[in-house]
């Protein structure tokens, strides 16, 4: 189903930068040149990096100009953003190794033949000294110092390099040399992306838009990282999909039902408030369908109701009501539900993967699991079961 121009403006974005109308109104009468810049450095891609990838091949699908710019260039510098020390280098060998994975990835959410691959690594290694310069005067220190992060290394004493205060100029400049539209990115890359937009108007006396997406989180609550743990990886398996989207918080459905389905939000609300399980079924269905194939979604549901419902559960054992969303493996194992004498008990057994939660093995011990009104089966070792639920 294609969008209209309205909903691909509203539905799963942050903010529209300088204005909504200003944009529809320009996409209503010409096609537009857009894009989305990538550092290619290996990354694992998630449903986090989904959101600005589906936003992309939605403007492509409406006809427009799409460019994806693989940041070649700007990848020697390494963007700082969310990071609180300075990324190494990558050399040409490992930035190309990096992007033919990353597209792999990105190919489940992408259609490269609609799209537009660039590198803006053939104008940025063309500047001179005179356009650096140049380049350099269009803003000033303390404008480029105002970033969170960078205030952030200050405080704690952290260095900040001067290649990294130029990164927010380049990425910029990448908007000059395509005399693009409109820029997609995270809000994370808002700064980066209206620093496009002012040396546009400066070297061109041209308009740029910025559009900004949410950042996700993960199935845990917390920001979707892989840090955590509590990620959905584009290229996971459909029934590893399936089960980790149905262990999700309930108040995160709804706006993956935003961003990821073309299901109406009032129905979906609905369906989240009246029964959380059957719209996490739907959810997961979606994604796993989207991703992969409607059989391969059938398929992972037939597997997670037999896993988590059927499979070797026995019909009768002691329940535990919790007054919370959820809690941490070891103290729901020692101190709610006595599985293990311990904490130090509880914690070799779940590292000797003794411990699952609803069928999923336990392998973190500080790991936390949720706690859903319809129950979920602790098994510990070969015999100790318990059910939790929340009251």
């Amino acid at each position: 189903m294609t969008l209209t121009v309205d909903q691909v403006l509203t539905r799963g974005v942050a903010e529209v930068l300088p204005q909504k109308e200003t944009l529809a109104k320009l996409m209503s009468e010409r096609k537009i040149r857009l894009y989305l810049g990538i550092d290619p450095t290996g990354a694992h891609l998630t449903l986090g990096h989904a959101v600005q990838l589906r936003k992309l091949q939605q403007f492509a699908d409406l006809g427009h100009d799409v460019i994806l710019l693989i940041g070649n260039g700007t990848v020697r510098i390494g963007d700082p953003t969310g990071k609180d020390s300075t990324r190494p280098m990558l050399t040409d060998e490992e930035i190309k190794a990096n992007f033919e994975d990353w597209k792999r990835q990105a190919s489940k959410v992408l259609d490269f033949d609609k799209i537009r691959i660039v590198y803006n690594g053939d104008w940025l290694d063309a500047l001179t000294y005179a356009d650096m310069v140049k380049l350099l005067a269009n803003v000033t220190v303390q404008q480029l110092m105002e970033r969170d992060m960078f205030q952030d290394r200050l405080k704690a004493g952290k260095p900040i390099h001067g290649h990294e205060i130029m990164y927010p100029l380049l990425q910029g400049y990448d908007s000059v040399a395509m005399e693009v539209d409109l820029e997609l990115g995270g809000t994370d890359q808002t700064f980066n992306m209206l620093m496009g937009r002012t040396l546009l108007r400066q070297y061109k006396q041209k308009e740029k838009w910025v559009l900004a997406n949410p950042i996700i989180n993960g199935t845990d609550g917390r920001k979707m990282s892989k840090s955590y743990g509590n990620y959905v990886a584009l290229d996971e398996a459909p029934n590893e999909m399936f089960g980790k989207i149905m262990s999700m918080k309930d108040e995160e459905m709804l706006t993956y039902f935003e961003i990821f389905t073309e299901e109406d939000l009032k129905e979906s609300e609905t369906l989240i408030k009246n029964s959380p399980r059957d719209a996490k079924v739907k959810l997961a269905k979606h994604i796993v369908t989207w991703l992969h194939s409607d059989t391969d979604a059938e398929s992972a549901y037939q597997d997670f109701v037999t896993k988590f419902v059927k499979h070797e559960v026995p019909d009768e054992m002691p329940e535990f009501k919790l007054d919370v969303d959820g809690i941490e493996i070891m103290p729901l194992m020692t101190d709610v539900t006595g599985s293990a004498a311990s904490k130090s008990e509880a914690k070799r057994i779940i590292e000797q993967g003794g411990v699952t939660y609803n069928g999923e093995k336990i392998t973190d011990p500080f790991d936390v699991v949720n706690v859903w009104p319809e129950g979920q089966v602790l098994k510990v070792g070969k015999r100790k079961f318990a059910r939790i639920i929340r009251a």
